[in-house]
């Protein structure tokens, strides 16, 4: 079938406008990733676009033997591994009977839940409640003050509530109790948006820097993404140079300069994302529309 010229038109300016767009949200990070492997010396010069000119790893070794960069890394691992299936496993079981309409005050129950989405106290009286708690300066400070988030308790529930009921019914004439079906039923039929939120979950504490800014004061609690903070603000005022610098460029004879540690610092903490995001994308559209769509 042969498409008129008007047609072809639109469709050459539809895939040019995607091309372009393409174009202007890779090019960043791929910008980035020159940079950073790119002699620090040599980029001075500029123009260093789309190639390195002088190939040079120096800022990733310099990386790999900072101490406080290993130790961010190790936190940050542990935070995403440990909070996340934590995280989706409370979210599920709160939304599994908040999705049963004979549920004694569950409508009041939720829009006591949705009334946290729009008032807060504020970041001094939340400050406050931690440190009652006993979690300022403590890893747990990451983990438990996170476990629940009423937005994705929302899409889990309304999934749930989709659901045909018969199922729950044939497995209670079955001998199922509500745990059983829970575990057994509920959980296995959830796992597009579960795996859909497990994603944003994992992403959230990945990125998290703030709650280590403010709530740590051990360096050996900072996570990646506030020691990448730290590094971009040393860069900005001009203090990045360090001792361990001096001492990899002076006897290493590494090409090292506060511009080329921040864009593989800014790489390490971005590529573990970049490379898993492919894997699950699919579940994206699916497990968020089918969270958020009632039938």
């Amino acid at each position: 079938m042969r498409l008129k010229i008007e047609d072809r038109l639109f469709t050459f300016i539809v895939y040019f406008i995607l091309l372009f767009v393409t174009v202007i949200t890779l090019y960043p990070f791929w910008n980035i990733l020159v940079l950073s492997i790119n002699d620090s010396q040599d980029t001075i010069k500029g123009g260093v676009y789309l190639w390195p000119r002088v190939l040079n790893f120096s800022s990733y070794k310099q990386i790999l033997v900072d101490r406080e960069i290993l130790d961010a890394v190790k936190v940050t691992v542990a935070r995403t591994v440990i909070g996340t299936p934590l995280s989706i496993m409370v979210i599920t079981l709160l939304a599994f009977p908040l999705s049963k309409r004979e549920l004694l005050g569950g409508k009041a129950i939720s829009l006591y839940f949705i009334f946290t989405m729009y008032f807060g106290g504020g970041l001094i009286p939340y400050y406050m409640i931690l440190k009652s708690l006993h979690l300022i300066d403590t890893f747990s400070v990451f983990i438990i003050p996170g476990l629940m988030n009423v937005f994705y308790v929302i899409l889990v529930r309304t999934f749930i509530q989709q659901l045909p009921p018969e199922m729950e019914e044939s497995a209670r004439i079955d001998g199922a109790n509500d745990l059983q079906t829970f575990f057994k039923l509920i959980l296995p039929l959830t796992t597009p948006v579960l795996a859909t939120i497990g994603l944003f979950i994992a992403i959230g504490h990945w990125n998290a820097w703030f709650d280590a800014y403010v709530f740590t004061y051990n360096p050996k609690l900072k996570t990646l993404q506030s020691v990448l903070v730290k590094i971009l603000n040393q860069y900005q005022t001009g203090s990045m140079i360090t001792s361990a610098q001096a001492l990899a460029n002076s006897e290493k004879r590494l090409s090292v300069s506060p511009d080329s540690l921040r864009m593989a610092a800014t790489m390490v903490a971005t590529l573990p994302i970049i490379l898993i995001y492919p894997f699950v994308q699919k579940y994206f559209v699916r497990g968020m529309m089918l969270g958020a769509i009632k039938s």
